[in-house]
C-alpha cells in the first residue's frame, strides 16, 4: 500500500507504534538530557555563526521546526565519522532514548534526500566520552532510506552518564546500497528518559532502598553497584588499592594505598614520590620531584630523577658533577662542558653556559664567542682598530695590525700609518727625493712643492735654460752676460765686450770716458795715472745682489 505522498505506509505504521511506546515510557520517566552539556563533531558554521547549529540545540527541548533554518537542530558538516553526545553530568538510570532527525519539515524530502545520511547509526551509553567503554544500545543494520523512522526510539535499560550518537563511512569499507558517501549528525532533539541514579518509580520520586545500588526503575531492586562498592547489596567498599565501577580500577601511586578513596580513586593523604594529581597517576612534570612533586630540581640539572631529585638525566649546559653543582672548567662551556671557549680577552670571563666572552675579545678576534678573526682591514681588541696603508690589506696581521708585506707608497712603519719624512717617498719611504726639490710628494716623488732656485721639471732634474735663473727659472739673465748662473744670475761665464762686473752691468766705455781727463802739469804721465785710478775704482764697485 502506498500513501498519497508516494511512500510506503510501512514505515509510517512502525512510526505510529513507536510513538505509542514513547508515550508510555515518557509518562513514567523524565527527560534527564534536557539542557545538559553536549558535544558535536564538525559543527556547521554559517558565516561566523557558531551558535545556530551547535550541539546544545539537540537538548534544548524544542522540536517544532525540524528544518535547517529553524535554529532547533544540531547540524554538522559531512565527514567519514559523525559523533554527538550529551553529558548527563552524573550516572543515571536510563530506560529509553528518542532521536528526532532533521526532516526539513517534509517527510518526502527526508526520505528522498536526507535519510541515507543516517543509515547505519549507533547509540551508546557510557560513563565516559569513549563509546567503546560503554554499552551499545542500538546499531542500525536493517533500515533503508524508505524505512528509517524520522523519530527513532530505542529501549536501553542501563546506567550511564553519556549518551552517544555515532555513525561512519570509513574508506575501504563496502556499505549497503543506498548509504550516503558521507555522514552527518543532523539531530533536532535527543531525549533520554529515566531517573537520576538512586531513584526509581513513576516520576523518579522514590529513593532506592539500598543506597549504594543502582536499582530497578520499577521495583527498586539492586541491579548493580555504584562506583566504589561491591558484594551483596553493594554494602562493601572496594578492597585496598581498588576503586570505581565494580571495583575494577586500580588506585594510583598513593602515599598510603589504604587512603585511596574507593569511589573515585582520590589519594586522600597525597602521592608517593614521583607522582602528583588527585589520583596520583601523573608523573612529576619536568623540573620537579618528590612526594606530590612539590620539590624543585636543582636549576643546573637537565631535569632530575622524579623520585629522589638526583641529576641522572644530565646537567644543563655549563654545569658538571654528580649533582651538576660545578661550573665548567676554565676555557670550556656548554653541554657536558665539551666546547672550548674562544679567544676571550679574559678566559676566566668566558660564560660557562653559552661561551660568551663577557669582557670582550682578545686582539684579532670578534663576535660573542670571539672565534671569528677580524674582517679584512681591521685588527686589535674586538677588531676595533683599522689597518694602516698596507701594500696588501689582506696581509694586515689581525692581532697587531702589522703590514706583513710592507707599506704602500708614502707610508712607513710596522703599521704603515706614518707618512714619509720630508725628503723621502715611495713604498716604505725608501726612496730619496732629488736634491733640487723644495720637497717632493711622499708617494710619487714629484716635486709638488716646487724646485730649489735654478731648477725646473717634475723632478727638478733640469737646470734653468740658458738665459734664465732663480726660483722657478723666472729670472732673466742680463743681456750683457755670455751666460749666467742658473741659481743667482751671476754672470759667471763672462760679459760681452765693453761690460764688466758680476752681473755685466758696468759700462766700461762710460767709465773710461769719464776718467780720461788731461792733466797739463803731468802730461801723458798724468793721463796714465788717472786711467789706472779709474780701474781701481771700478774694481771696488760693489756687486749687485
Amino acid at each position: 500500500m502506498v500513501s498519497l505522498s508516494g511512500h510506503s505506509v510501512y514505515h509510517l505504521g512502525v512510526l505510529t507504534v513507536w510513538f505509542c511506546l514513547l508515550a508510555v515510557s515518557q509518562a513514567a520517566y523524565v527527560n534527564v538530557a534536557l539542557n545538559k552539556p553536549a558535544y558535536l563533531q564538525y559543527p556547521y558554521v554559517y558565516f561566523g555563526d557558531y551558535d545556530t547549529y551547535d550541539a546544545s540545540k539537540a537538548v534544548d527541548g524544542r522540536k517544532s521546526d525540524l528544518s535547517t533554518s529553524g535554529g532547533q537542530c544540531a547540524i554538522s558538516w559531512g565527514g567519514q565519522t559523525a559523533t554527538w553526545w550529551v553529558n548527563l553530568t552524573t550516572i543515571h538510570s536510563i530506560y529509553n532514548i528518542t532521536i528526532y532527525f532533521r526532516t526539513v519539515n517534509d517527510l518526502q524530502d527526508f526520505y528522498t534526500g536526507l535519510s541515507n545520511k543516517f543509515l547505519g547509526f549507533s547509540v551508546y551509553v557510557s560513563n565516559t566520552t569513549d563509546r567503546l567503554q560503554g554499552t551499545l544500545c542500538y546499531k542500525d543494520d536493517d533500515f533503508t532510506t524508505l524505512t528509517i523512522p524520522a523519530v527513532f526510539t530505542t529501549i536501553c535499560p542501563v546506567h550511564g552518564q553519556y549518551v552517544i550518537y555515532y555513525n561512519e563511512r570509513l574508506p575501504g569499507v563496502t556499505y549497503p546500497r543506498g548509504y550516503s558517501t558521507y555522514v552527518h549528525s543532523n539531530l533536532c532533539e535527543v531525549e533520554v528518559y529515566g531517573c537520576p541514579g538512586g531513584f526509581y518509580s513513576a516520576n523518579c520520586s522514590i529513593a532506592c532502598p539500598d543506597t549504594n545500588c543502582y536499582c530497578h526503575l520499577e521495583t527498586g531492586t539492586c541491579q548493580g553497584c555504584k562506583p566504589g562498592y561491591q558484594g551483596y547489596l553493594c554494602k562493601s567498599a572496594c578492597g585496598r588499592g581498588y576503586y570505581g565501577a565494580e571495583c575494577q580500577q586500580e588506585c594510583g601511586h598513593c602515599l598510603d594505598l589504604s587512603q585511596c578513596f574507593h569511589t573515585n580513586g582520590s589519594c586522600l593523604t597525597g602521592c608517593d614520590a614521583g607522582y602528583n594529581g588527585e589520583m596520583c597517576t601523573s608523573p612529576c612534570p619536568y623540573g620537579f620531584f618528590g612526594q606530590d612533586c612539590v620539590e624543585r630540581c636543582n636549576d643546573t640539572c637537565d631535569g632530575c630523577n622524579r623520585f629522589n631529585g638526583s641529576c641522572d638525566s644530565g646537567c644543563n649546559p655549563g654545569w658538571q658533577g654528580h649533582d651538576c653543582q660545578d661550573a665548567c672548567d676554565k676555557g670550556s662551556f656548554g653541554e657536558n662542558c665539551k666546547i672550548t671557549c674562544g679567544h676571550c680577552r679574559d678566559i676566566k670571563k668566558c660564560s660557562n653556559i653559552k661561551g660568551t666572552c663577557l669582557t670582550g675579545c682578545d686582539a684579532g678576534y670578534q663576535g660573542d664567542l670571539c672565534k671569528t678573526q677580524c674582517d679584512r682591514g681591521s685588527f686589535g681588541f674586538d677588531c676595533n682598530e683599522t689597518c694602516g696603508h698596507c701594500r696588501d690589506i689582506n696581509q694586515c696581521f689581525y692581532t697587531n695590525g702589522t703590514c706583513l708585506t710592507g707599506c704602500i707608497a708614502g707610508f712607513q712603519g710596522d703599521l704603515c700609518k706614518t707618512p714619509c719624512q720630508r725628503g723621502f717617498f715611495g713604498e716604505n719611504c725608501l726612496q730619496k727625493c732629488l736634491e733640487n726639490c723644495a720637497g717632493c710628494n711622499n708617494k710619487t716623488g714629484l716635486c709638488e712643492y716646487g724646485c730649489l732656485e735654478g731648477y725646473t721639471g717634475y723632478f727638478c732634474e733640469n737646470a734653468c735654460p740658458y738665459g734664465l735663473f732663480g726660483q722657478d727659472c723666472t729670472g732673466v739673465c742680463n743681456d750683457n752676460c755670455t751666460g749666467c748662473n742658473n741659481v743667482n744670475g751671476v754672470c759667471d761665464r763672462g760679459c760681452h765686450p765693453g761690460w764688466m762686473g758680476d752681473y755685466c752691468d758696468i759700462d766700461l766705455l762710460k767709465i773710461m770716458m769719464y776718467r780720461l781727463i788731461p792733466i797739463k802739469t803731468n802730461g801723458s804721465l798724468g793721463i796714465l795715472f788717472n786711467f789706472l785710478q779709474s780701474m781701481e775704482t771700478v774694481r771696488n764697485i760693489p756687486n749687485k745682489s
